[in-house]
């Protein structure tokens, strides 16, 4: 049986990037990928509990180089609630899990979204988004007050009309960003060593991240994949959409190409939906793709 992942952190060259938990979900697997019915599960239990549920991580990655401190999305926030039929979630750790790096929000300089689904904006602001916000809960301000807030255009103007699960509250997220929000796109330098990869399908804006040693000491790469995977199941099944992706034919598309590009010794990815590991590589396929999960450096 997997469960959520823990804390874990591998170095690009001179580059640390860091899983830092913030909570879970627990998942109905037919209902989240419907491509699975009736039985496609049957060879992949070993990515559910004993419940024949299936777990995700859910959390943030910390990119730190030399001079710069970057968080890749904020997780789901404080919250702990059901959607019927689908999932459970609960989050509300990251503060402490950036804590124990030694960190305050105050230290974090740039914070970039792979996209807006809920459980990857839940520390942009004091509230944080879910199904049963509270009638009246007051907006205080951004968390991570002094950073940039990045995202890609197509992103920010697809969900400026809508507002509602699964996507941003209007009132927790796109309110405190209205004056703050920045736009990246494919190929834009972030931070040292850190690029925006443009891989839509799930949302129309999606981003990834590459990461590289910005000395050139090391031949390594980490791809942040955001949610072009929830699992290590989608490696072998890339066919299989996800219940909640915008355009799902884009989002096969997306994922069949990057898995082609990436079947390298010297690429690592990092799935923050993973459970068990989120860091581990593809290996190219003999019958079928395969996932190896990477080993995280002992604190």
């Amino acid at each position: 049986m997997v469960l959520p992942a823990p804390r874990a952190e591998i170095t690009i060259g001179t580059t640390t990037v860091t899983y830092l938990p913030d909570g879970h979900g627990w998942l109905d697997p037919a209902a989240i990928f419907p491509d699975s019915r009736p039985d496609g599960w049957a060879t992949h239990a070993e990515f559910l509990d004993g419940e024949g549920r299936f777990p995700v991580s859910i959390g943030s990655f910390l990119i730190r180089t030399a001079e710069r401190v970057v968080l890749v999305d904020l997780g789901l926030g404080a919250v702990d609630f059901a959607v019927p039929g689908i999932a459970e979630f609960k989050g509300g750790e990251l503060l402490a899990s950036l804590a124990a790096e030694g960190l305050t929000p105050a230290d974090v300089d740039t914070v970039v979204y792979t996209h807006l689904h809920h459980d990857h904006v839940g520390w942009t602001s004091n509230l944080a988004p879910a199904p049963d916000l509270p009638a009246g809960a007051r907006l205080t301000g951004l968390t991570f007050a002094g950073a940039r807030h990045l995202v890609h255009e197509a992103e920010w103007r697809h969900w400026a009309d809508k507002g509602a699960f699964p996507g941003p509250d209007a009132a927790a997220v796109q309110a405190p960003l209205a004056d703050r929000i920045a736009f990246v796109g494919d190929g834009d330098e972030i931070a040292p060593g850190v690029r925006v990869l443009a891989t839509p399908g799930h949302t129309p804006g999606h981003s990834s991240l590459v990461v590289t040693d910005p000395g050139g000491g090391s031949d390594q790469r980490l791809v942040i994949l955001g949610d072009v995977m929830h699992c290590q199941v989608q490696v072998a099944e890339s066919h299989w959409a996800f219940v909640f992706d915008v355009d799902p034919e884009q989002g096969v598309r997306t994922r069949e190409l990057l898995l082609k590009e990436l079947e390298d010794e010297n690429t690592l990815l990092a799935g923050g939906h993973f459970a068990g590991s989120v860091f581990g590589r593809v290996l190219p396929p003999v019958t079928t793709r395969a996932w190896a999960s990477h080993r995280s450096r002992a604190r």
